[in-house]
């Protein structure tokens, strides 16, 4: 997601972006579909070649996160692992100015307990963005235990200047979206576990009988049945109510390294 991230803060927000991943392989994938973005933005008459010029310049990647050290705004948007992200924010907050306002894409871990990693809990913030970034319009907004008014302020003007609609959600487990969503899809996993429906007429059901453009395990594919496993392990954990055990099929499936859509292979083959 952090590529899309990119895209609209340099298309739509049209500000300088650093782009920072693991090895240089991957900071060049980035570009690569960033720069794919953009050119079918230029061919379907929604960019002109010299937006797309100047957006794509507007991008940079790196492998060190010290050269976000003159950023004013940074957004992590790695795995859902809480040691990890605690790691990269106290990191963060050690190379980062003190003004800096560290924002987390976290789908469900606690933005207060991120805040407590770092010397700046006030400017500590959630910003959910939805997947495929450029596509999907909202971006949900947590407040942590001691974020301020401030930043939470600042946050909203820059997913505006993105293009987005933000919400806001209190500071617990799921936030909105994937407290809603995630039991959905972990429910539709059950019932693909249990043979109430084969996957095509689980998803059929769902798409056409409530007006939904995918189905549920269609939607996880997309997401990553990883992604929404460690989502369901957070809600089932930090809530303590087994209506959030997450499916058997589901941890199977994680297990067998079927993780969707960017596995090849999911629910579905691709």
């Amino acid at each position: 997601m952090g590529s899309g991230i990119a895209y609209v803060s340099a298309v739509n927000a049209k500000i300088p972006v650093v782009v920072v991943d693991q090895s240089e392989e991957a900071c060049k994938a980035s570009m690569n579909l960033n720069e794919k973005l953009l050119n079918k933005a230029v061919a379907k008459n929604k960019l002109t070649q010299q937006d797309a010029d100047d957006s794509l310049a507007r991008i940079m990647t790196s492998t060190s996160m010290d050269d976000l050290k003159a950023c004013d705004f940074v957004i992590e948007a790695v795995t859902e692992s809480i040691p990890v992200k605690e790691s990269i924010f106290s990191n963060l907050d050690q190379i980062c100015p003190p003004s800096t306002i560290l924002a987390s894409n976290t789908s469900s871990i606690s933005i207060t307990m991120l805040g407590a990693a770092t010397k700046r809990p006030d400017k500590v913030v959630g910003m959910h963005f939805m997947n495929p970034v450029p596509v999907m319009k909202l971006i949900e907004l947590i407040s942590g235990l001691r974020t301020s008014e401030e930043t939470m302020k600042a946050t909203r003007t820059l997913g505006e200047s993105m293009g987005k609609i933000t919400t806001t959600s209190a500071d617990t487990p799921g936030f909105i979206a994937n407290r809603l969503l995630m039991p959905y899809i972990n429910e539709a996993v059950f019932a693909l576990g249990e043979g109430i429906g084969t996957k095509e007429d689980i998803d059929t059901t769902m798409k056409l009988g409530t007006n939904v453009p995918m189905g549920p395990l269609t939607l996880a594919d997309f997401i990553g049945l990883d992604t929404c496993l460690a989502i369901m392990e957070v809600l089932h954990r930090e809530l303590g109510d087994s209506k959030y055990r997450p499916a058997p099929l589901l941890k199977n499936y994680v297990k067998a390294g079927l993780l969707g859509k960017k596995a090849g292979e999911g629910f579905y083959k691709y």
